[in-house]
């Protein structure tokens, strides 16, 4: 675990969706404004090539990039030259992270010495199993196909492949494993900020349109990680509803961008990225 003294702020977004071209040229014109570190907490894109882009032009810009996987980083489109799928997909991102200099889920937990701090900042890499399920199904299979009569089937189910893995559910389960062991090493006496692309806790899907959609958005595995990792702040996207919430005492700042059509609806410029361990009256900073 490393330690680096800043004085600048701890920031962070996610849903970046560099595909698009509005998205695209907010993120050209993202600059830090001190010596600040930058949380970047998936779906940057769907492409490893606009991936690769993004993280680079940020890692060149800001003291310290920290990346999460979204769920489109790990699809693997028609149209993508790299056919990389599941994990081997996921580790060639973290190569290419590497490569950059941006820290990944597989590398050290840094800890943010600036404002806010000390914290250990800890990228998480968890899918979902679906136990977010429509109220009323009692199994998987029960679940997905209510969705799918009310119209809701998420794109993971045709381009997220979890090879090696049987299924989703069996990666997830891996995963989370895998992540609970390292987070069991941070010291008790240092909080962190854990960041995932998905929301650490069912309640903030509770608002979603389709609510037959929360079975894509993560785990009950995790629902008392906040707590028993002494998280100061949970910081997540894949919503695409940025707010602040609490649950058990602990923030959760969802920190999305999301498509154009949906940011041009908001009020103002969109607020991103957000400032992270700043206190709940203090307002997005925007770069």
């Amino acid at each position: 675990m490393s330690t680096e003294k800043r004085h600048g702020s701890l920031l962070a977004v996610s849903d970046l969706h560099v595909r698009h071209a509005e998205n695209r040229a907010l993120v050209e014109g993202l600059r830090p404004r001190h010596d600040d570190w930058l949380i970047v907490a998936g779906d940057v894109g769907e492409f490893v090539s606009d991936v690769e882009w993004a993280l680079g032009l940020l890692s060149e810009r800001f003291a310290r990039v920290v990346w999460a996987p979204g769920n489109h980083e790990l699809w693997t489109p028609p149209d993508d030259p790299v056919r990389l799928r599941g994990v081997r997909r996921y580790e060639h991102l973290v190569g290419i992270c590497r490569e950059l200099g941006v820290l990944t889920p597989e590398d050290p937990f840094a800890v943010w010495e600036g404002e806010g701090g000390p914290v250990a900042v800890a990228p998480l890499f968890v899918l979902y199993d679906y136990s977010f399920r429509v109220p009323g199904a009692r199994t998987v299979r029960e679940s997905l196909y209510l969705a799918e009569e009310a119209g809701i089937v998420c794109t993971d189910e045709f381009l997220l492949h979890p090879d090696p893995y049987p299924s989703r559910e069996a990666w997830c389960a891996a995963r989370v494993a895998h992540t609970e062991a390292r987070l069991a090493e941070v010291p008790d006496e240092l909080p962190t900020v854990l960041v995932n692309h998905f929301p650490l806790v069912r309640e903030p899907t509770r608002v979603l349109r389709h609510p037959e959609f929360a079975q894509w958005c993560g785990t009950t595995a995790t629902a008392d990680w906040p707590r028993r990792f002494r998280a100061a702040e949970v910081v997540y996207g894949h919503l695409h509803i940025p707010r602040l919430t609490h649950h058990d005492g602990v923030p959760h700042r969802e920190v999305s961008l999301g498509y154009p059509r949906e940011w041009r609806r908001r009020p103002g410029v969109p607020h991103v990225p957000v400032r992270i361990l700043a206190g709940a009256g203090t307002p997005p900073a925007t770069a």
